[in-house]
């Protein structure tokens, strides 16, 4: 997939477990898991952006495009 999601290496830079994560943007781990799996078929705006604000991280540290 062209699109890594980098949450894992955010959550370790921040010292944060994905349990934390979730309480405080209110997703389920299964869908936080999915995520970070690189799963995921899409993201909602206000997912990324409450992900972010609990990161402090731009959208930029959790996604990057990696061509063909």
């Amino acid at each position: 997939m062209p699109i890594v999601v980098n949450l894992d290496v955010v959550l370790a830079q921040r010292k944060m477990s994905l349990t934390e994560l979730s309480e405080k943007v209110g997703l389920t781990m299964a869908n936080l898991s999915i995520l970070k799996q690189g799963k995921a078929k899409a993201i909602r705006f206000s997912t990324l952006m409450a992900i972010c604000e609990a990161l402090d991280c731009q959208p930029g540290d959790l996604l990057e495009y990696r061509g063909p």
